[in-house]
This record gives structure tokens, C-alpha cells and sequence, in this order.
């Protein structure tokens, strides 16, 4: 991997909730080299989102550090982190409820520059124009028109259009594509691929679906329970997983196929509270391998391959 432009360091989020501390992430480290897609999955409630909205310091973590090309963002002063941002952006699960429905595209496209401090309006309108062509839209058909006039992948190609007119340098995608159609994910999948070399991005790839993350990552990182269980290249990671929980999630993809028999394989019982997580190992309660160690001793994120990291006393490999 080349030298990482985004470094996570024992980066932890709580919450109050009821008079106890709800740990969404816990003690999470983990790098995404310039260039790179970084794929990270697991169920939802395991704490991808979180860690993401944490990265970008809209959710201050409670420790930990987030690394930014040299740069500590978990300690800079709310205006330094405003400047940073420019170079750093998001695209939201649901892009029709993240655009302002009172708001021409124009408008909304543009708002970036805005707080950028881009006060030319004619330089502002030849970027916006520029950007919106770029992800596939007419600027002259669609800038004076509202959200509601517009479809789901249409307002994910305008909602990419507003990440990625700053140029920034990091993109974190959550669920970019979960909240469309399925004949709509792939034209957005590869408008993402196509931005990234454009504008040589690196991103972050949020999601739950993993023939979608398969597709896109070059590694990819396995959360449950608000820690990772593994973290490897994604070649590797599909043919042999280290850790117990990802052998069981590829386990659970569908097969298009109604001669070949679903997997014995499935996880026992519920995962449990993030407000009362298990002891030792999280995933212990539903692993299959679990022993007496698994509930006295967290498992250390240890490489087990070449570049292939599982956090299990007992890994597949």
C-alpha cells in the first residue's frame, strides 16, 4: 500500500443513552492509502457510519486520533477544521433527503464554493457547469430545477457532483447506492470509478452490501460491534477469510442459482447490545471456534497473511 493520506488511530465514539455509554466505535485503527478505495462493511449498527461522520469530525470521537495527509483533525479549532474540509467530502446514503428541496441544483451544487470562499459568480457558475457535466447531467437542463423534479440516481449524480466540486482529496461514500434501484447502482458504481480517476480521488466506501464493495475496493475492512474483525486485500479476503464473522457473511450472499443449496453456516443467535457488549471477543457469543480464552481476552488486529489482518484468537488461516 502507498503512504496512507487518512490514519485512524484507536479512534473511539460514545454515546450517553439511559445513564450508560453506548460504544458505537471502540478502539478502531486502521489506514487508507493515497489512491486507495477502502471498503468497509458489516451489519448495519456495527458503527461504519459513525466512523465515517467521525473521520470528517462531524461526530467528535471520544479518543483516538484521525490523521488527514499529516494533520491531526481531532485537534483542530472548529474554523481550521471548516478550511480542512475542503479537502475532504461526503456523499450521504439517501440523496434525495440530503438536497434542500427549496434549492435550485444550481444552487445547491454551488454552496460549496460559497463557504469555499469563491465570491466570483461567473468562476462559480463555469465550475458548477464543469462538475455537473462531469458526473453526467445537462448544467443548462438541470441548474434551475428543484430535487423533487428529479430520480433517485439522478439526485446521487447531483449529490456527487456537490462532493466533488472543491476537488478534494477524500471521498467518504455512505451507502452511496443502498437507497437506489438495482438497475440504477451500477451507472452510479461506475460514475464513482470514473470521478476517481478524473480527480484522483481516494475513498472510503461504506456499505453492507459486498458484491457492491467487491466490485469497487481494493481492500476491505470487516466491522461488527463496533470493532474490526479483519481488514486484508479484497481478492483475498473473498477467497479465504481469516476471521470466523466474515466467512459467515460471505457465507450469507444470495446465489442467483436455485440448484445450489444454501450454506449451514449462519451466526447463533442475536448480536448482542452495543450497551452491554460481550467480554473478551464481541463476535464470541455467535462464533462457532469460541472458547474459554475468546471470553477473557480481546483479540488483537494481527496480520495473519500478507497484508491480510484478522483480530481472532482462532482465524481460518
Amino acid at each position: 500500500m502507498t503512504a496512507p493520506l487518512l490514519s485512524v488511530r484507536n479512534l473511539v465514539v460514545e454515546y450517553p443513552v439511559g445513564g450508560k455509554t453506548l460504544s458505537a466505535v471502540a478502539d478502531v485503527s486502521l489506514e487508507v492509502g493515497k489512491g486507495e478505495t477502502l471498503g468497509l462493511v458489516g451489519e448495519s449498527g456495527c458503527g461504519k457510519s459513525t466512523l465515517g461522520r467521525a473521520v470528517l469530525q462531524l461526530r467528535r470521537p471520544t479518543a483516538g486520533k484521525v490523521v488527514f495527509d499529516g494533520t491531526e483533525l481531532t485537534g483542530l479549532a472548529a474554523e481550521k477544521m471548516r478550511l480542512m474540509r475542503r479537502r475532504l467530502q461526503l456523499i450521504f446514503q439517501d440523496p434525495i433527503a440530503s438536497l434542500n428541496p427549496r434549492r435550485t441544483i444550481g444552487d445547491i451544487v454551488a454552496e460549496p464554493l460559497i463557504i469555499g470562499g469563491v465570491s466570483d459568480k461567473a468562476e462559480r457558475d463555469r465550475r458548477v457547469r464543469e462538475v455537473l457535466t462531469a458526473v453526467g447531467l445537462d448544467a443548462d437542463l438541470v441548474s434551475g430545477r428543484l430535487p423533487h423534479e428529479f430520480s433517485g440516481g439522478q439526485c446521487q449524480r447531483i449529490c456527487i457532483a456537490r462532493a466533488l466540486i472543491l476537488e478534494p482529496e477524500l471521498v467518504i461514500c455512505d451507502e452511496p447506492v443502498s437507497a437506489l434501484d438495482v438497475s440504477i447502482r451500477a451507472q452510479i458504481l461506475n460514475l464513482l470509478e470514473d470521478m476517481k480517476r478524473r480527480y484522483g480521488l481516494t475513498l472510503l466506501f461504506i456499505a453492507h452490501d459486498l458484491a457492491v464493495v467487491k466490485a469497487v475496493s481494493d481492500r476491505i475492512a470487516v466491522m461488527y460491534l463496533g470493532k474490526l474483525c479483519e481488514v486484508g486485500p479484497t481478492e483475498k479476503l473473498f477467497a479465504q477469510p481469516a476471521h470466523p464473522y466474515t466467512a459467515l457473511l460471505l457465507d450469507a450472499i444470495p446465489v442467483p442459482d436455485p440448484s445450489v443449496k444454501p450454506t449451514a453456516n449462519i451466526p447463533v443467535g442475536e448480536p448482542p447490545s452495543p450497551l452491554a457488549p460481550p467480554s473478551g471477543c464481541r463476535f464470541r457469543t455467535r462464533c462457532p471456534r469460541a472458547d474459554a480464552v475468546c471470553a477473557e481476552v480481546v483479540p488483537p488486529l494481527r496480520e495473519i497473511a500478507d497484508g491480510q489482518f484478522a483480530a481472532c484468537h482462532h482465524p481460518l488461516v
